[in-house]
């Protein structure tokens, strides 16, 4: 009996250590190729006495499974606070507009080891029942950061939503406002197209882009349709100017981001006073998506959701053609104001 027993504790001691030694080679391998995979970016610019401070490419995988431990209770706050992790109200946001490039504009920006992104659309301004939980809720939503980060999140509702500017400008009257904008006209199809797409997953019908864009009884453009309302984006920026400087905002040209996209992320570092860290790179052109995907190192890549690129119907070339024209003032007012003229027909 006795010798049964310690063969038994002879057993479990040995798996014990099996388990210990193997614990510490996953952690001394784990600790050596996050090692060779960090290249170190120096931050530059207005991000204050440690802007010089150097931190990881690769930092805010570890924060996500740090948060992820704290969720699951295997951490505490004292250990999060060790490694300088802060969630931090956004420095900039994406304020619009829907369809315009909003999703591929977050996801390229999250490119720059300075900038970390809140993952999901917060809707904290446009929304009265969020925006009463108050602005400790919001930062709450926000990822958690190295202080010389900037945190970006994106709602495109803001853009066109009438309470945001002032409910913005009350947070942060120097924040920096992105605006990502496509062709009008093609944008409102595409606004069209998403609808339509929850329409027939739902079985349900709906009218065809023609019959909600014009109005059948002047045969005009009818202004109510919201996804015409929401491409006249100069009557949208002029209610944010009453509260922010046009030097606050930047636009983006939503369709060049989807056929050149450096360029256009080039303007934003500028614009955000990052120092330039996103290169070619980082993007690879996915034929078989038509769109391309972003690549932050050796290991990991990622393409934007399968949703990304809906075919558009077939709309009337008359329609467009009007749709066009009608928007044509409106656009060379939105060049006037922003200084960026764009080539649209």
């Amino acid at each position: 009996m006795l010798f049964k027993q310690q063969a038994w504790l002879r057993q479990k001691l040995l798996v014990l250590g099996s388990l210990a030694v193997g614990s510490l080679l996953y952690l001394v391998a784990r600790v050596g190729s996050l090692d060779r995979l960090q290249p170190i970016c120096p931050i530059e610019g207005r991000f204050g006495a440690r802007s010089q401070a150097e931190f990881p490419l690769r930092a805010l995988q570890f924060k996500r499974g740090l948060l992820h431990e704290f969720r699951k209770g295997n951490t505490s706050k004292d250990q999060v606070s060790l490694h300088d992790l802060v969630q931090q109200l956004p420095k900039a946001i994406i304020i619009g507009v829907r369809k315009g490039g909003t999703r591929a504009l977050l996801e390229m920006l999250n490119l720059h080891p300075a900038v970390v992104k809140a993952s999901q659309e917060i809707h904290f301004f446009d929304n009265d029942e969020n925006y009463a939980k108050g602005i400790e809720w919001y930062r709450k939503k926000m990822p958690f950061s190295y202080p010389q980060q900037i945190t970006i999140e994106k709602s495109p509702a803001y853009f066109i939503t009438e309470e945001v500017p002032e409910r913005i400008y009350k947070m942060n009257s120097s924040i920096k406002l992105l605006i990502i904008v496509r062709e009008p006209t093609t944008r409102a199809i595409s606004d069209y197209t998403q609808v339509l797409e929850g329409k027939e997953r739902k079985n349900k019908t709906y009218y065809k882009f023609e019959k909600l864009a014009i109005d059948p009884n002047t045969c005009e453009v009818n202004t109510k349709y919201k996804a015409v309302r929401t491409s006249i984006y100069t009557k949208h920026l002029e209610r944010w100017l009453k509260y922010f400087p046009i030097e606050q905002f930047h636009v983006v040209d939503g369709d060049r981001l989807i056929t050149e996209p450096l360029p256009e992320l080039q303007l934003v570092e500028k614009f955000l006073n990052l120092p330039p860290r996103i290169s070619q790179y980082n993007l690879y052109f996915n034929a078989t998506r038509g769109f391309y995907c972003l690549r932050f190192n050796i290991i990991f890549n990622k393409c934007l959701a399968g949703s990304k690129g809906r075919i558009h119907p077939e709309v009337d070339p008359s329609v467009i053609t009007k749709l066009r024209k009608f928007f044509h003032p409106f656009n060379q007012k939105f060049y006037q104001i922003t200084g960026r003229t764009l080539n649209w027909p």
